[in-house]
């Protein structure tokens, strides 16, 4: 009887001892991944900083000016262009040939669903499923 304990107490040892160090292993594993998630996102936060620096070199006030001058041909602004709001042209309005082509075709006008049995359309007992 002694001996069946001693056995059963070896294997519950060695069981143990797999066990924890499955547990050991399965940390480890877990440490490096935590270590390489945060190195990559290191990388990726200096990648934001250098993007944030070229933005803010690319948007310097002065750059954009003399792009600006060199690119676009700009007219300085006249006091004879200054007017008041009243004063501008009354917008003509845009011509729409396809909605006119529509209204021409009658398309444009309100239809007769079947569902609207008020409008004159179809009645409840006209329709194919009343007549079973």
């Amino acid at each position: 009887m002694v001996r069946i304990l001693n056995i059963i107490a070896i294997a519950a040892l060695i069981g143990s001892a797999i066990y924890a160090y499955s547990i050991k292993y399965k940390t480890i594993l877990h440490a490096e991944t935590i270590a390489q998630l945060k190195s990559d996102i290191k990388n990726e936060q200096d990648k934001i900083g250098t993007l944030r620096a070229d933005w803010a070199h690319l948007t310097r006030p002065e750059r954009v000016q003399a792009l600006s001058e060199s690119l676009l041909d700009l007219q300085p602004l006249a006091l004879t262009q200054i007017v008041k709001a009243d004063a501008l042209p009354d917008k003509a309005p845009k011509v729409d040939s396809i909605g006119r082509k529509l209204e021409d075709l009658g398309l444009l006008l309100p239809t007769n669903t079947p569902s609207d049995a008020s409008s004159g359309g179809a009645t409840p007992s006209s329709s194919p499923r009343a007549k079973r």
